[in-house]
């Protein structure tokens, strides 16, 4: 089998992952004048990376920093320390060294200047070869040799590789066909690193019964705009937000259920499902909206009745016809409550591959502060593979690309060490 160690007095770095978190790591380490090789088991590095951006690259967010960092929920103290060495600000000027403008949407969230990920990957993976990083790509890792080197399945058949300090940054359990598979789990584990199982975040969710054939037919993917969700989580405190959701075939995707997808899959992992209600009117007053929908119809049907009164229509009439028995679309005062409040349960997450994202991963208690593994000297790891979750909305890669940089930072201390 063959093996390759390093070469002369130059130090060598592996980096096993090619996501926005190893290659922080790489660079940091490259410009350091370390010999990077950076492993991906895919065809090409930053593939998850490049889909992130496809409907606009968020690559962080513009507000307060303990604002931020709230968006981190239970993990916010463990994140703290990576975002305070690689801030928000920081990030924008990384990306502004790299050629790439930036600027704040409506909404606070910073998007690249032609709002793609390709045009910053590019620029990135000149600066990063130029820098002496040597990529290998279709390198599977599969754990360590008995002598502690690093053993792969590569095209050619299996190799193993001789390292002075390894930076895993291997991601979490979701989008298996780009790379990110958890195929690591077992192989830390088998090491004695406790793991905290990997599950869906920022996904979607499936309601009770599922939806009707009519509605999924007719208005799957269709979103529903403007709305308010109101729930209560597993320790009793009641959560409302506005803004928007998308029926799917099964439920509901969209940014409402992503930002509180973490409380939500909490939720029914305790109590075995949640029951939440939607407010299709949110603009609206529940005085307002029972005058109108009383307001006699005729011979109009209730379809237009509900479209010229409150401008109820399309999948939000579709929603109500489905989840409300006839009597209550028959009785004006519980149609308007039912359009202000309407009851929806919730039943379990979407598969982990549909997610976004992932939680679950290395828990923080393995790691030192430089990110490193206490049972496995010199070996250091970082981004979604450690234990935390956080919306959409550019704190994922804002946390990924800091964690990047302090496991970059702590592997040039281990080798200066």
């Amino acid at each position: 089998m063959p093996s390759v160690a390093p070469s002369g007095n130059r130090r060598r770095a592996v980096i096993i992952g090619g996501g926005p978190a190893g290659l922080m790591a790489a660079e940091v380490l490259a410009q350091a004048g370390v010999q990077v090789d950076l492993f991906d088991a895919m065809p090409s590095v930053g593939r998850k990376f490049l889909l992130a951006g496809k409907g606009g690259l968020n690559i962080t967010h513009a507000e307060a920093f303990e604002t931020f960092l709230s968006r981190y929920g239970a993990r916010a103290a463990a994140i703290r320390p990576l975002l305070q060495a690689m801030p928000p600000l920081a990030l924008r000027e990384w990306v502004h060294a790299l050629g790439i403008a930036t600027f704040v949407g409506s909404s606070g969230r910073v998007f690249p200047a032609e709002m793609k990920a390709g045009p910053l990957l590019r620029h990135w993976l000149h600066r990063l070869r130029a820098a002496g990083v040597r990529f290998h790509v279709r390198h599977r890792w599969l754990g360590w040799t008995t002598r502690g080197a690093l053993h792969f399945l590569a095209p050619h058949g299996e190799v193993n590789f001789a390292a002075d300090v390894t930076v895993l940054a291997l991601g979490g359990g979701s989008w298996a066909r780009l790379g990110s598979d958890g195929a690591w789990v077992p192989l830390l584990a088998q090491r004695g690193v406790h793991i905290a199982p990997l599950q869906p975040a920022n996904c979607g969710f499936d309601v009770a019964k599922g939806w009707s054939d009519h509605l999924r037919s007719r208005f799957a993917g269709q979103p529903l705009k403007t709305i308010t969700l109101q729930f209560t989580d597993a320790a009793g405190q009641t959560h409302q937000h506005k803004g928007e959701l998308m029926l799917s075939d099964s439920g509901f995707e969209g940014s409402l259920m992503y930002a509180h997808s973490a409380l939500l899959r909490d939720t029914i992992a305790a109590q075995g499902k949640i029951t939440l209600t939607l407010d299709l009117l949110p603009d609206k007053p529940l005085a307002r909206v029972t005058s109108e929908v009383a307001h006699p119809r005729g011979a109009r049907s209730l379809a237009s009745h509900l479209q010229s009164r409150v401008g109820i229509k399309g999948v939000k009439a579709a929603l109500l016809h489905e989840v409300l028995p006839a009597e209550t679309l028959a009785d004006p005062l519980r149609l308007a409550q039912a359009i202000k409040a309407l009851p929806i349960t919730l039943i379990a997450p979407r598969p982990m591959d549909e997610a976004i994202s992932s939680a679950g991963g290395v828990l923080f208690d393995e790691l030192d502060s430089h990110l490193m593994l206490r049972t496995l000297p010199g070996v250091f790891c970082a981004g979604e593979m450690l234990d935390w979750e956080a919306p959409t909305g550019g704190y994922l890669l804002s946390a990924c690309f800091a964690s990047g940089q302090v496991a970059g930072q702590g592997a040039l201390a281990w080798l200066a060490a």
